[in-house]
């Protein structure tokens, strides 16, 4: 239907697409000091805006507003349709503590008491 409408329409409507996906979305890429709109993601992988994110490849950080919760590896990023795609190699949870190496007995007290 959409093949009917002048050129200016579609640019608009698609235009106006973007802003709203832009506009709902929280979620944000940040590589070094630079900051992208996330518009979609999904399991392996996210879209951000062409016209304002170069190709990109390596180690990013996803944000959800304030909280960093990914740290992303790009190995392959391709435009279509305005969009920047970009594959994910890896997506690994962000922990506010280190990971443990060792097995934590669940019968374990969770703190001693001083003795005085």
């Amino acid at each position: 239907m959409l093949e009917f409408l002048p050129q200016e329409i579609r640019d608009g409507l698609e235009a106006a697409k973007k802003r709203d996906q832009k506009r709902r979305s929280r979620l944000r890429l940040q590589v070094g000091d630079a900051v992208f709109p996330v518009l979609r993601m999904w399991g392996d992988g996210l879209s951000l805006d062409a016209a304002l994110t170069p190709q990109l490849r390596g180690l990013v950080d996803l944000y959800d507003g304030a909280n960093h919760i990914f740290q992303c590896l790009i190995v392959a990023s391709t435009a279509e349709n305005g969009e920047l795609i970009c594959d994910f190699k890896r997506s690994t949870p962000v922990a506010d503590h280190a990971a443990l190496d060792f097995v934590r007995d669940d019968h374990a007290p969770v703190g001693y008491l001083p003795r005085h």
